[in-house]
Order: C-alpha cells, then structure tokens, then sequence
C-alpha cells in the first residue's frame, strides 16, 4: 500500500536581511546629517526664499536669446572641439590599458593609475588650473573639456576591449599576426561601434559641463551666468537655462538615435 507523500509549504523567506539593510540606510543618512551640519527643518525654513528667487525668474526674458546665441554656439564648438582630440588621444592609452593586449602589469597599471587621477579632479578645477596657465577664454575650457574626454573615454574603451571575443585574436597570433594586425583586424572591429557610443555620450556630457565652465572664466555662455547671477538678473538667467535645455534636449536625441544606429 503506498503511504501518502507527504508535502511541506516553504517557508517565506526572512525579512531581518530587510529590515537590518533599511535601518543600515537610516542610520548612514542621519549620520551624513549631523556630520554636513543639514536638517530638513532648514530645507523647511529656506523654502519661502527659494519660492521667491523662482518667482524673479518667471517669466523668463524672451528678448535675451538674441544677446546668448553667440556663446551658446562658442559653447557646442567647445565641447566638439574637446571630445574630438580627447577621443584621439584616448585610443592608444585604451589600448595600452587593456590587459589583454599589454601583458606587462608595468605598462598597464601606471597608466589605468593615471587615468583614475584625470577622472578624480573634477573638470571646473581643469578649467581653473588651465585658466590660470592660459588666461581667459575658450581655450582653458577646450583643454579641460579634452582631459576629461581622456579619461571617461579611454576608460570605457579598456574595458570594452578587455571584454571582446579572444576567438579571433588567439587564431589571428597562430598563423604569426603581429601586434598592429590584432588591433587593426582582431580588436577595432569589435569596438569601434562601441568606441563610437561612448564619444557620443563623452560629448552629451561635455554640452553641459562647458554651460558652466564660463563662471570660472574658461568662455562659453557660464560667462552670462556669471553675469547675471552677479547682477540678480534671474530673468535672464531663466533665459539662459531654458537655451541650454534646449540645446541639450537636441543634441541628447540626435546622439540617442546614433548609438541606436550603431549598437
């Protein structure tokens, strides 16, 4: 006679990982409080003057487009100025970081080194040191902008090659290809959409990051920023965030439908 198989429910899974991870959380943001010396009941207090610095920049000065096209142009050739020769000058320190084209841990640790200092220093300092070199201008901005490239692109490149199919390159090294030939035939191939991706992104960051490099004197249109900020004009400072919006909305959906194209 056979016996009746006996069925046992599971157990829900425990809920203490859950609670322990949400009280961790809490105790890290009231801890992050005391130490920044910030309270909600200070948010609460400044909400009326935040009110009132909205209500001076509504509604916007429509006429003061006229006066920031120029710097918004001198604002896009900036950071296509800057991606461009960052994206150059990322491709042979990519591929000398990727460790499985460059054995040798003295080559390829220092210059990952390097690359994590470039992307450790934010790229207002970038503007300030090459400000204080250079002067005032586009210049500082265009070479802050091309280091920043440098580092976010040569890194995102290293990684992908480090991660592409070895089928090829092993087959391409067994009939006797050379260096050049595995990165020209074997790794290029497998990156260069990839590569093309992160230039795109690269530069969508750069639109917004050379907005702002003008407050520390680097041009583009920070510089009306700077001014109208100085002289309370929020008005016109609406009017130069509702461009720069514009601008970045634009360029976001162009570069969105490249990388769809690509990948």
């Amino acid at each position: 006679m056979n016996q009746p198989i006996k069925t046992s429910i599971p157990k829900p899974p425990s809920k203490i990982k859950n609670y322990v991870t949400l009280l961790l959380v809490l105790f890290l943001l009231w801890g992050s409080s005391i130490q920044t010396d910030s309270s909600l009941a200070e948010l609460v207090a400044g909400f009326p003057n935040m009110m009132d610095l909205l209500n001076q920049m509504v509604p916007p000065n429509w006429g003061y487009f006229d006066n920031i096209t120029d710097a918004m142009l001198e604002t896009i050739r900036m950071a296509v100025i800057g991606t461009t020769f960052g994206a150059i000058l990322a491709i042979p320190i990519a591929l000398f970081s990727a460790s499985n084209l460059i054995q040798n841990i003295w080559v390829f640790y220092p210059i990952r080194f390097i690359l994590n200092l470039i992307r450790t220093v934010p790229d207002l300092l970038l503007a300030s040191i090459f400000v204080a070199i250079f002067g005032l201008g586009s210049l500082p901005g265009i070479l802050a902008l091309m280091v920043f490239s440098i580092g976010l692109i040569a890194k995102l490149t290293y990684e992908s090659i480090e991660a592409i199919d070895p089928g090829p390159l092993e087959a391409m090294e067994a009939v006797g290809a050379n260096k050049i030939q595995l990165i020209v035939f074997g790794v290029i191939p497998q990156v260069a959409a990839h590569f093309i991706s992160y230039v795109l992104y690269t530069f969508e960051i750069n639109v917004r990051a050379a907005a702002v490099l003008g407050l520390v004197g680097a041009g583009g249109i920070g510089l009306f920023y700077n001014k109208t900020l100085g002289f309370l004009e929020y008005d016109k400072t609406s009017s130069i965030i509702i461009y720069t919006l514009v601008a970045v909305l634009a360029i976001d959906y162009i570069s969105t439908k490249l990388r769809e194209k690509l990948l």
